[in-house]
């Protein structure tokens, strides 16, 4: 019955020849899959009731992680650093099924806008488990039909960082059972003051009986003070502050070995290398293919480029102008459409500052809130400038940064040639008929396939 049980969501064949650290011997295969055919417990039992509404292929790393996860009733959470393409997400879906299971349901996922619609249809057709995206347009939709608190549902809910950053004060007044950061590296530097989006959701998740689930296959890529702000969005106190960790553990000297059996308590970590016995990878090929731009994207490119270039620009606010230069760079690698719609949005910024409407939106706020820009490309935006933040000294990033405000006095002449250049720029964008990069895209699927 041991056996039917589990092999109901794991290969039987994987778990037998499993060796190493996981699984040496049949007996010890067998005696995992009765302790997962049982009910209620504190130890691996307590992932049974999960494991049978599971519709996934489970690997014994996995299951390790996701019991490591649920292990400590004392711990303010976990982080799950899996290589790549280990499944973190399943096993995530493990720990969210076991809670939903014991009747654990406030849980909410936080992770990259582009990422929410994978984890609904992870969580519905993998765990049977519902879920509701939260972005402004559901949030708006909520309210109207009367919901004081659109996020607290009765669904696990999903929500982009950004969105959790902009309604950090409605997520903490919730009592979560569980809080899942897919992507965590993205937050990185959540301890920094400067991180506005990391701050925010910290602050949101902060709580003693909130337990946090971290996920990343990259916690560590430029300093050690990266695992310091992981580690903060689990529990501030875990490392205590931050000059205490760069004496014990950054500057020179460091106490490496130390960090290591602290960080056993809430991370773990699987390779590549310690799975391929039992996971079969697909060898990948990357088709690379070149591509032109036509005269007119080019030119179009030149001439954006030097508008941008233009200190005195009003619409380059002095206080964001490397945030929006950037984000505009992008999108101009992006595609003549995208373009436009960027420029619509300085453009009707322009607009309101001419008639004296906006005073209290920024123009970033703006951009980064337009429901009709590429989500995936604010996510690679934000996490580019946090990569510049990480080449400021580190005595510099410390003190507090004066508010930049525009200037109250605008040349109106100068204003609306800007509103002039940039009505041509947009007609210039949506004229272009031919986007080359989507046309190499479409040969480069065709050549893969």
């Amino acid at each position: 019955m041991a056996y039917k049980a589990y092999n109901k969501t794991c290969s039987w064949e994987k778990i037998t020849q499993t060796k190493g650290p996981y699984l040496s011997t049949d007996y010890h295969a067998k005696f995992f899959a009765n302790e997962l055919s049982r009910n209620g417990g504190d130890g691996i039992e307590r992932l049974g009731r999960a494991l049978f509404d599971a519709c996934v292929d489970l690997n014994p790393h996995q299951i390790e992680a996701a019991l490591f996860a649920l292990r400590s009733p004392v711990s303010k959470g976990a982080l799950l650093a899996d290589e790549v393409g280990l499944g973190k997400t399943i096993e995530a879906g493990l720990v969210m099924c076991q809670y939903w299971a014991e009747k654990k349901r406030k849980i909410l996922v936080i992770c990259p806008a582009s990422l929410r619609k994978q984890w609904a249809i992870e969580l519905l057709e993998k765990f049977n488990l519902p879920s509701v995206v939260i972005d402004s347009r559901v949030y708006e939709e909520k309210k109207e039909k009367g919901a004081a608190q659109p996020f607290d549902a009765a669904e696990i809910v999903i929500t982009s960082m950004h969105y959790a950053s902009a309604k950090s004060q409605e997520i903490r007044t919730i009592q979560w059972d569980l809080i899942v950061i897919d992507e965590a590296h993205k937050l990185r530097n959540a301890y920094r003051e400067s991180n506005r989006i990391g701050q925010n959701i910290r602050w949101a998740i902060e709580g003693d009986n909130k337990k946090k689930l971290l996920l990343t296959a990259t916690p560590l890529q430029n300093t050690l003070l990266e695992l310091y702000g992981l580690s903060t969005l689990i529990d501030e106190r875990l490392f205590g502050d931050l000059p205490s960790f760069r004496t014990q553990y950054v500057n020179y000297g460091g106490d490496i070995e130390g960090l290591r059996q602290r960080l056993q308590a809430f991370y773990t970590r699987t390779l590549r290398s310690q799975v391929q016995e039992y996971v079969n990878y697909t060898k990948r090929q990357a088709v690379t293919r070149p591509f032109k731009p036509t005269d007119q994207e080019q030119k179009l490119y030149n001439a954006v480029s030097e508008f941008l270039q233009d200190t005195e620009s009003y619409a380059l606010p002095k206080g964001q102008r490397h945030l929006l230069v950037m984000l505009v760079r992008k999108v101009l690698a992006s595609s003549p459409p995208a373009v436009a719609g960027t420029l619509e949005v300085i453009k009707s910024r322009l607009l309101r500052l001419k008639d004296e409407y906006l005073k209290s939106r920024t123009i970033t706020e703006r951009i980064l809130q337009d429901s009709e820009l590429d989500e995936d490309l604010l996510d690679t935006i934000l996490e580019d400038e946090e990569d510049i933040s990480l080449e400021t000294p580190e005595a510099e990033e410390e003190q507090p940064q004066p508010e930049v405000k525009e200037e109250k006095e605008i040349d109106i002449k100068r204003l609306e040639k800007e509103i002039e250049n940039l009505d041509d720029f947009i007609r210039w964008a949506n004229g272009i008929g031919v986007d080359t990069k989507a046309k190499t895209l479409l040969s480069a699927l065709e050549i893969g396939f």
